[in-house]
């Protein structure tokens, strides 16, 4: 199981006119970003929301929730007489995803021009951009140097990793002074965020894309992709024995094709852990899908952040027992459904890869993968569950295999961070 890698490719689909990703070695700086139309001038910000909502934009970070509507919301606010403020999200605790640490790393510009227009839509005056990559927070740090932000004033805030604090409501609490950990709902951070004032969160890969609708439009925009999931995204890949990669892929794409470029052969696929960790495990199913959100989730599964690890010689009961034990390693510890729920699902997916699993263990199993969903302040348990039901699901063979004793590709198999996989310049 990759554990970790620091040789990462990145490539844009054949034929595909990136607007993301760029192959120079050498990160983008204010000259070559405005010479190509960065920060361009917004005259009419009802105008660039319409265009939001028409372009059909989803959030990047997970949710796939629609963009304009997070916009709108945080903008009647301003427009009630209360003070606003926007942070792009790139903490991005997900081992297995990359994709944001690796714009902010070489297009520290895009995203503060896409929190530039986000800013002007909601009526803020005050950003952040929050992360936990340190090579990240120096290429904002310059950028912020000479970026063209119309007088909103950014900061950057720098926090240690973990898989809980990129939680948006995480986000706020610690520019509000306090730790990286979820808060219960209500209040939503658009309604309360920081300093009292209604916050928009929004991904870094989500609001990068805002420039390119301000350019070029809403159709342009949905050249690419399904109508379900219009545009572009970045697709982090891992596992399958290669190196990992950061892809721009149309949505729609066949997952079989992606794999075929990744120098996968398809037909040695056996499954795919979905949307970094959240989304759970798929079986060879994948193969045949397309990578959009509709199509992914006709599986019951999720495309997520966009991170999918290649399964083809490790057992996915040894996956899920690592990511379960991630899960339990890294709950915030502050909600007892999560702290003893990870527990108690880590340690049967362990028996269960050790061979010492029973009927009764995968039962209890099955049944805390389903009530315990929605508990706690953030999802997190919902992810474990994930993990948990969908190795029940997609691989019920396998289990019960796991039940007649050990399995010999499980034998010492563990990592603390699976498919966890680095940025680089």
């Amino acid at each position: 199981m990759t554990t970790t890698a620091t040789d990462l490719r990145v490539d844009v689909w054949p034929g595909l006119t990136p607007r993301l990703l760029r192959t120079s070695s050498v990160p983008e700086d204010l000259d070559e970003y405005a010479g190509a139309g960065g920060y361009q001038q917004i005259d009419d910000a009802d105008v660039l929301l319409d265009a939001v909502a028409a372009s059909g934009l989803l959030g990047r970070g997970g949710a796939a929730f629609p963009l304009s509507v997070k916009l709108s919301t945080v903008r009647a606010a301003a427009r009630a007489g209360k003070q606003t403020v926007v942070i792009a999200n790139g903490e991005e605790g997900e081992p297995a995803s990359v994709k944001d640490r690796w714009l902010l790393r070489n297009r520290p510009h895009l995203v503060l021009d896409g929190l530039r227009l986000a800013a002007e839509v909601v009526g803020a005056q005050r950003g952040y951009v929050y992360v936990s990559d340190p090579h990240a927070a120096t290429a904002v740090e310059s950028a912020l140097a000479d970026a063209r932000l119309e007088g909103l004033q950014v900061s950057v805030v720098t926090v240690d990793s973990t898989y809980i604090a990129g939680e948006e409501s995480a986000a706020v609490r610690v520019i509000n002074g306090g730790p990286a950990k979820p808060t219960d709902k209500p209040p939503r951070v658009f309604e309360v965020g920081v300093a009292g004032h209604p916050t928009l969160v929004s991904n870094v890969e989500t609001l990068s894309h805002l420039p390119f609708i301000l350019r070029n439009g809403p159709a342009e925009f949905r050249r690419y992709g399904t109508q379900s999931s219009p545009g572009t995204f970045l697709a982090t890949i891992t596992g399958a024995g290669r190196p990992p990669a950061l892809y721009e892929l149309p949505h729609g794409t066949k997952a079989a094709d992606l794999f075929v470029l990744h120098g996968v052969d398809p037909e040695s696929v056996t499954g795919a852990l979905m949307g970094g960790y959240f989304a759970g495990l798929l079986n060879r199913a994948i193969v045949d899908t397309t990578l959009d959100h509709e199509s992914v989730r006709a599986l019951g599964s999720g495309l997520g952040c966009g991170a999918i690890a290649v399964l083809t010689e490790d057992c996915p009961v040894a996956v899920a027992a690592s990511v379960l034990a991630y899960f339990d390693r890294e709950n915030a510890g502050q909600c007892g459904s999560c702290f003893n729920g990870t527990a108690a699902m880590a340690a049967v997916t362990d028996a269960l890869r050790d061979g010492a699993a029973t009927a009764e263990d995968v039962a209890r199993l099955r049944r805390w993968s389903v009530v315990l969903r929605g508990r706690g302040a953030c999802a997190t348990l919902d992810g474990a569950a994930n993990v948990a039901a969908s190795l029940l699901d997609q691989f019920p063979e396998l289990v019960e295999s796991h039940l007649d004793g050990g399995c010999a590709d499980c034998t010492g198999l563990s990592a603390l961070r699976p498919f966890e996989v680095e940025a680089v310049s």
